[in-house]
């Protein structure tokens, strides 16, 4: 027998349609690329977007196309989330900061029929766009004003030309609810970016658990500010969740440093915010330099990497904001877990609460959450055995675009299947708390983003005079991980680390470049023949980086 509900599809469109209707003269504040501070409310955001939305019909784009953005935090790319989606296309954010090769890879990859690129991007789109062989017609997502009298993208389209005679009358259709709706790239330790594809469902569901009181605790009374990039897993959800329940959202745009983000925190009256550890330590030094205070910030999430202990005492002693340590992934869309203490943990001594904070938290519902040994067998939530981290649920990847990287979803004998391996080694105790203790994987987390040690190494072992190469992560204070690149020469090979590094600069971004070089008599290898890098680690883990 079933129940007598209605069947509505859950889309995204029906977010900011709700905001604009239940919310619809609470501030979109955006920091702009072109400088000045641009208010509006979200009843424009939703005329705004249904003006994208008008505008990309008018240029032949379908359901299912889908629409490159290359941009920074601000309202023309929250429209652009809310347009591309909302018709049914599939909203591409990129990464701009992304080694040149890896973006016309990734654009190239997802077939992307248009790119909208923020003003301060065209100049590296214009020397990429020849090998963007599907774009039909680049954006920029300016005015005309302030177009550079050099820009020579041919067909170059300007945003605000795009909608202007547009009527913003457009109704939002009603389709599948698992119809793709945007889509990530997301880099491991070898080949190229693989794909998440997402979901109007996926996103609608997400946008729910992150707003939950346990998790972001998000309201009508917040205002949010997301230092986290629009294309780093969809500001972690953000612009989604902020609709939903008709919070005061505040974009940044492209200046990150501890002054403008403090202005803006206080000019705002900002309650809730989250970034990487990197751009808080930015943010703390500011503030500590200048004899600073946060007169309105409450949350924090630190994400992206373990959020140091004395950042978090910072935080709650100097300043009063609560460091919500969180965890996910892109291919969870990306909330794993989110660290708020439970009513017994109020009576720990601050020192324990400290200890349970330090951990990555426990997961909302909706994400199911185990650990399993090498033959793939569940072990007990008692904070002590560590294993495999699996997860599972509605806003969990099953699998990467156009199959890249075959199955990646495992069963567990009597949970059944439909798990994915995160790559990350974790405990979890009898509360539910996660934390993780290793990675798996080789990839190096610096300052939130990823470098694959596998490209590193493969880019020095293109140097005629090395003969192997193995890059592991090293602790440092500010970045939380950086490259050091371990290398064997050849027989009577000349080479110094200054000369390497420059040869590595032709290759790689500047940002991956190793912050030091060791040379060796050899590199351990495992039976396989594969490099033991846990040996490495054992004779390199006094070792301290030049820079730090």
């Amino acid at each position: 027998m079933l129940g007598l509900m209605q069947d509505r599809p859950l889309l995204i469109s029906q977010l900011i349609e709700h905001a604009a209707l239940n919310h619809g003269d609470t501030e979109i504040v955006s920091r702009t690329v072109e400088g000045p501070i641009h208010r509006y409310t979200y009843r424009d955001a939703n005329t705004r977007a249904k003006k994208v939305a008008e505008a990309l019909l008018a240029l032949g784009i379908k359901v299912g196309d889908r629409i490159g953005t290359l941009a920074w935090n601000g309202y023309r790319h929250f429209e652009l989330y809310y347009g591309i989606s909302g018709m049914g296309a599939v909203c591409h954010t990129i990464n701009p900061r992304l080694f040149p090769e890896q973006i016309v890879y990734i654009v190239n990859h997802a077939e992307d029929q248009l790119l909208f690129v923020d003003l301060n991007l065209l100049p590296a789109v214009e020397k990429l766009l020849p090998q963007m062989k599907g774009v039909r017609h680049v954006v920029a997502m300016t005015d005309r004003a302030h177009i550079p009298a050099d820009c020579k993208i041919p067909n170059l389209l300007v945003y605000e030309e795009l909608i202007a005679d547009k009527p913003g009358a457009y109704e939002w259709p009603e389709f599948d609810e698992r119809t793709a709706s945007s889509l990530c790239y997301t880099s491991g330790t070898t080949g190229n970016p693989k794909g998440v594809l997402y979901h109007h469902r996926s996103t609608i569901l997400h946008a729910y658990g992150a707003a939950l009181p346990d998790t972001l605790n998000l309201s009508a009374r917040s205002v949010v500010l997301p230092v986290v990039p629009m294309f780093h897993v969809n500001a972690w959800g953000l612009p989604y969740s902020a609709a939903l329940v008709g919070a005061k959202l505040v974009f940044p745009g492209v200046a990150l440093d501890g002054a403008s983000l403090h202005e803006l925190f206080e000019k705002e009256g900002v309650t809730f915010t989250a970034g990487v550890p990197t751009v808080w330590l930015a943010l703390l030094n500011h503030m500590k330099a200048n004899k600073l205070k946060l007169s309105t910030v409450k949350y924090a999430v630190i994400g992206g990497s373990a959020a140091p202990p004395a950042m978090i005492e910072t935080f709650d002693k100097d300043y009063g904001v609560e460091v919500l340590h969180a965890w996910g992934m892109s291919e969870m869309s990306p909330l794993g877990t989110v660290n708020h203490p439970k009513e017994k943990h109020q009576r720990l001594s601050p020192k324990e609460l400290l200890e349970v904070r330090l951990k990555q938290g426990r997961p909302p519902y909706g994400v199911d959450m185990t650990i399993v040994d090498d033959a793939g067998k569940e072990l007990p939530r008692d904070g002590k055995a560590f294993g495999d981290l699996l997860v599972r649920g509605p806003w969990i990847t099953s699998g990467y675009f156009k199959g890249e990287g075959g199955e990646v979803l495992r069963e567990i004998a009597g949970k059944g299947g439909g798990w994915f391996a995160t790559g990350d080694v974790a405990t979890i105790d009898p509360d539910g708390y996660m934390q993780i203790t290793d990675r798996s994987k080789d990839v190096i987390k610096s300052g939130g983003e990823w470098i694959s040690s596998i490209d590193l190494e493969n880019a020095a072992m293109a140097h005629p005079a090395v003969a192997e190469a193995a890059v592991i992560g090293v602790a440092h204070p500010k970045w939380d991980e950086r490259p050091l690149l371990i290398v064997h020469k050849k027989p009577d090979a000349r080479i110094d680390k200054k000369e390497l590094i420059e040869f590595l600069g032709t290759k790689v971004a500047k940002w991956w470049l190793p912050d030091d070089v060791q040379f060796v008599e050899s590199i351990p290898h495992t039976a396989t023949g594969k490099i033991l890098k846990t040996r490495l680690r054992e004779d390199f883990k006094d070792y301290k980086l030049p820079t730090a």
